[in-house]
């Protein structure tokens, strides 16, 4: 694959409401220019076209609509093959950016060995109130395992230095298993300590069902890690302890 200098960035879809709207706008303004959107449908049952289809006739503006519902892994992974960008960022179709979140990040890369870049963000619940989720300036691999903190919608990837990458096909912590499978490789992420991304709960999210998200992010360390019982465990206590943090 030949890359340029464009931001590819990938909208996994599925059933979405108005709020994608907002979504979509918040890419296309972004404050650089070089921007391609690929809006990725994994088969969804409602009519939502209305939506999108001024955004379709936009050059810059790809949408694939994927034959059976394969869950959002499989759905961001069709986006990253059609990209061309040197550098993907991903986001859900009921977040939102701010103006200058590509601008703040681009500039992350300019360190050696950053090939990751992410940043804080605000948690939208379903009553209104709002939670701002803060991270580190810096996190390493066996960082990571000890504290999932990166936000998938924040993400921006140097495909230059990491070269090519997909999610692994799981349901569940499939994005986390691929930030940690790129810092693997000795690559640190850089965190923007600025509120960038703002992230809704929706009543049905996954991420709201506390033992659900347990049970995935230990079947991740196993499963896509290869962790033995013992390390699953050491840092797993961690995992739980941050993440109780992160929602205090």
């Amino acid at each position: 694959m030949i890359l340029d200098e464009k931001v590819s960035v990938v909208m996994p879809i599925y059933n979405p409401d108005y709020q994608i709207v907002e979504s979509i706008r918040s890419v296309l303004e972004q404050s650089i220019s070089g921007i391609e959107l690929f809006l990725i449908d994994d088969a969804s049952t409602v009519d939502y076209f209305h939506y999108i289809k001024e955004f379709l006739k936009l050059d810059n503006v790809y949408f694939i609509r994927l034959s059976k519902n394969l869950g959002p892994a499989a759905a961001r992974n069709k986006g990253i093959e059609k990209s061309t960008g040197r550098y993907v960022a991903f986001i859900d179709a009921d977040d939102s950016w701010e103006k200058d979140k590509l601008a703040y990040q681009l500039a992350s890369f300019s360190e050696k060995d950053i090939a990751l870049s992410f940043s804080e963000y605000e948690v939208i619940k379903i009553d209104g109130q709002t939670k701002h989720v803060q991270v580190p300036l810096y996190i390493t691999y066996h960082g990571l395992l000890k504290n999932t903190i990166i936000g998938c919608s924040t993400v921006v990837i140097d495909r230059k230095k990491t070269g090519p990458f997909f999610m692994p096909d799981i349901r569940g912590g499939e994005d986390t298993a691929t930030w940690l499978n790129l810092l693997r490789k000795g690559y640190r992420a850089k965190g923007i300590k600025e509120i960038l991304v703002h992230y809704r709960i929706k009543e049905d999210s996954f991420s709201r069902n506390k033992w659900k998200m347990l049970a995935r992010t230990w079947r991740m360390y196993r499963k896509t890690q290869y962790l033995s019982r013992c390390q699953t465990s050491y840092y797993f206590s961690y995992y739980v302890v941050n993440a109780i943090k992160k929602r205090i």
